[in-house]
């Protein structure tokens, strides 16, 4: 489920002029302050993509198993280093507001605060991970929306993991260009061969099999 922010809204721009002292509020605060008043039942989250507030549930069984597969992977390659595995924690960068399935941070959260201490500052975020689920808003959020979002905040590595994309796929993204909200380098790796990271913390972890396997 998706809620659109690009509706008309008076506050921001209802094609008159402001009244007098009154300022037009940007799109971006809008949405940051909707977000942080909203109030969804149990088993529900909203994130603040790009020009969106996406409500979605949470994730089915086959997306926690793989979930769960990869952080304990995650969390054995990563035990001799100063980086952790993180799931359920907010990603901000600039008014936008998102919730990896997994991302590689600092094991102290403290040193990467975001200025409303609400979750972690998307420049200390050194790799995020998707797992894309069924349904073409889900799937155009993991493979689109999100793309352009972890690549705008210079996020170095995002991995999606895709039961969807042919027979199954592993895209590993590397070296974002902010500017232009891409990633450069995109290696594509059918299910049944091994994915490779390349570089960064995790570099050397392999998504395989015992990864992806139903």
């Amino acid at each position: 489920m998706t809620a659109l922010a690009h509706e008309p809204c008076s506050a921001v721009d209802d094609g008159l002029p402001p009244a007098a002292g009154q300022e037009a509020v940007p799109l971006d605060e809008v949405l940051w302050q909707a977000w942080k008043a909203m109030e969804l039942p149990e088993g529900y989250r909203a994130e603040v993509v790009e020009e969106y507030i996406e409500v979605s549930p949470t994730g089915r069984r086959r997306h926690g198993v793989i979930i769960n597969r990869l952080r304990r992977a995650l969390e054995a390659h990563l035990a001799d280093g100063d980086d952790v595995a993180y799931h359920d924690v907010n990603v901000i960068h600039r008014r936008k507001v998102w919730i990896p399935d997994l991302f590689i941070a600092p094991e102290d959260l403290d040193e990467i605060p975001d200025e409303g201490d609400l979750g972690a500052d998307a420049g200390g975020v050194k790799a995020a991970f998707e797992v894309v689920s069924p349904g073409y808003e889900a799937r155009s959020r993991g493979r689109k929306r999100k793309r352009r979002a972890y690549a705008r905040a210079g996020i170095p590595l995002y991995v999606l993991i895709d039961d969807f994309d042919g027979d199954g796929t592993v895209v590993i993204l590397t070296a974002p260009d902010p500017d232009k909200a891409v990633y450069a380098d995109e290696h594509r790796v059918p299910y049944g061969t091994d994915a490779v990271i390349p570089d960064g913390p995790a570099k050397g972890f392999v998504i395989g099999d015992a990864i992806v396997s139903p």
